[in-house]
């Protein structure tokens, strides 16, 4: 993930202000809101400020997910993106046997470890495909991405190392 982000910040930083770049990279699947602190971290953006860009970017297309990703899963099999549309259910169905058990705890800390496969993202998607009522899926994952966002913004500006 990190050469990734390294190559956007890159391609991006002589376009467009590091504040957007770190917006956009908060925006995207598998990167969100990991991605836009190290985004931050590399352009020297304050932690207060990208603490605030990466959590609520990571956020915008939560709601979007939880309330349509079923319509267009559904309208997607009747296309040729019928084997993707299987491939994402199927990730998220492993994911949701593991959330489906703890229900909004088990979404809110599987939002809020930033370890690789967890996310907003894939929370939102196994919290959709398991049928979880919207208030409280928005809930964890909101939570859970409040959280991820002070572990990642405690590890990136390195004040988890002066505290340990």
């Amino acid at each position: 993930m990190e050469s990734i982000v390294q190559g956007m910040v890159e391609s991006l930083k002589q376009a467009i202000p590091p504040e957007l770049t770190i917006a956009i990279i908060s925006l995207l699947p598998i990167l969100e809101l990991r991605g836009g602190m190290l985004a931050a971290t590399l352009l020297g953006v304050d932690m207060w400020r990208a603490f605030f860009i990466c959590g609520i970017c990571t956020m915008i297309p939560i709601p979007f997910i939880l309330l349509f990703i079923n319509r267009i899963f559904d309208w997607m099999r009747n296309t040729r993106f019928v084997k993707l549309v299987n491939k994402l259910e199927e990730k998220a169905e492993k994911k949701s046997a593991k959330i489906n058990q703890y229900k909004t705890i088990g979404l809110f800390v599987f939002v809020a470890i930033p370890l690789p496969g967890t996310g907003a993202w894939t929370g939102a998607l196994a919290a959709a495909l398991m049928r979880m009522p919207f208030r409280y899926a928005i809930l964890s994952i909101g939570l859970g991405t409040l959280g991820a966002d002070i572990i990642m913004a405690l590890v990136s500006y390195g004040l988890l190392g002066g505290l340990l």
